[in-house]
């Protein structure tokens, strides 16, 4: 059996149907890009963070729900997101019922918590960075973020150099092509 770092996304969230631990595991990948995706939306930090801790609750609640499909787990993550900004924005408030049904209590925000949130929201391309195949984005977080050798990454996930080079390169291309399709629209 793989270790749940080594699963796909799809792979997570059809285990998380009977177990916890791999939804942790996608959370852990994708919150940083929810929360980057709010908070170019909305006006403050802690909304932002609530809006994220309500999407993924949702989604947690909804898993019965997810079916793959083509398109990567990211987009349906990042729809029950676009319906949470929706909810938000025709109540002018942040819903939280999916977090009291599963009796999460709310996060107060510290200082530096809402600092890195800040950070957070100034890094456009960890956004774009889940929009990657999960191959891809692995390999060049390690890479690039990580500051890891090729020959480091390509033992840690029992392939060869040049596949890790064609995944970097692969990944760079379609973020590239991501933020000059932004720039353009």
């Amino acid at each position: 059996m793989k270790d749940e770092k080594q699963r796909s996304d799809t792979e997570l969230l059809l285990a998380a149907r009977t177990c916890s631990e791999p939804f942790g595991v996608f959370y852990e990948w994708h919150f940083a890009s929810v929360l980057a995706f709010f908070r170019r939306r909305v006006p403050g930090p802690e909304e932002a963070f609530d809006l994220a801790a309500e999407t993924f609750a949702a989604a947690l609640a909804s898993l019965s729900r997810f079916e793959p499909g083509p398109e990567p787990p990211q987009a349906w993550l990042f729809a029950v997101a676009r319906h949470k900004l929706s909810e938000a924005r025709r109540s002018s408030r942040v819903q939280d019922e999916a977090r009291r049904a599963l009796a999460m209590q709310p996060i107060h925000l510290d200082d530096e918590a809402i600092e890195i949130l800040e950070a957070t929201a100034q890094t456009p391309a960890i956004e774009l960075l889940a929009t990657l195949a999960p191959e891809q984005r692995n390999a060049v977080k390690a890479h690039h973020l990580e500051e890891r050798g090729y020959s480091d990454i390509a033992t840690e996930v029992r392939c060869s150099e040049s596949v890790i080079r064609k995944r970097v390169s692969r990944g760079l291309a379609a973020l590239h092509a991501q933020l000059q399709e932004g720039e353009t629209s």
